[in-house]
């Protein structure tokens, strides 16, 4: 079994079960029918058709991830197989947690790649919160979005720079510590709890103030 049959046989107990829900009203095309039937289907064809799901995601993961990491000559090509694997998780898991509310305005690929494309970029913002978010936030500006026109990236440039300035100067050390560590570093609020001595609701709570914070510090500025 390779690394990612056993991640993916790891993740399948946390998959939801098969739903007996009656299939989207709206008209699906051929493929888009073939994926509702098989993934509400019984086993074994559920499991062909999740782990069949499981490598799109992982390569379409791949090539987001990649072309990102092109620009961020520091960054690590040893990461980049690793880094689409835990993206396709988190994609598979929330395609099919969401699956019941597929209505069939796009075809399902259309529908469940951008799962992929949204774990890429947020993989990339761990890895990187990891090494040196923590400590620099102003390193969220070196993962950029090849969609946007450079107008764009100027325009959320200023704004970032803007947030860090305000992350950093504007906010109490716990609250910085507390919102990288959710916001960029995608630690959950439990672990990080744990970490401070505090329960979740505390870190709930803190959370929320130094969003509520930076939101009237941008509302002035």
């Amino acid at each position: 079994m390779s690394a990612t049959e056993e991640l993916l046989d790891a993740r399948s107990l946390l998959l939801p079960q098969a739903s007996t829900r009656t299939r989207p009203t709206l008209r699906l095309d051929a493929e888009s029918r073939a994926w509702w039937a098989r993934l509400h289907g019984a086993e074994p064809a559920r499991a062909c058709a999740i782990a069949e799901l499981h490598e799109r995601l992982r390569l379409e993961a791949w090539f987001h991830i990649r072309l990102r990491a092109r620009r961020m000559p520091a960054f690590p090509s040893s990461d980049l197989n690793d880094l689409a694997v835990q993206a396709a998780n988190d994609a598979l898991l929330a395609v099919v947690r969401k699956l019941d509310e597929f209505r069939g305005e796009s075809q399902f690929w259309t529908w469940a790649r951008r799962f992929a494309q949204l774990e890429a970029a947020v993989s990339i913002r761990r890895r990187l919160g990891h090494d040196q978010l923590a400590k620099d936030p102003a390193r969220t500006l070196e993962v950029p979005d090849p969609g946007c026109s450079p107008q764009d990236r100027a325009e959320i440039r200023e704004l970032l720079w803007k947030v860090n300035d305000l992350i950093a100067n504007r906010l109490t050390p716990r609250q910085r510590t507390v919102l990288i560590a959710i916001a960029i570093d995608g630690v959950s609020a439990a672990t990080l709890a744990i970490e401070l001595g505090t329960t979740p609701g505390a870190i709930y709570k803190t959370v929320h103030d130094a969003r509520r914070k930076l939101a009237a510090e941008l509302a002035l500025g």
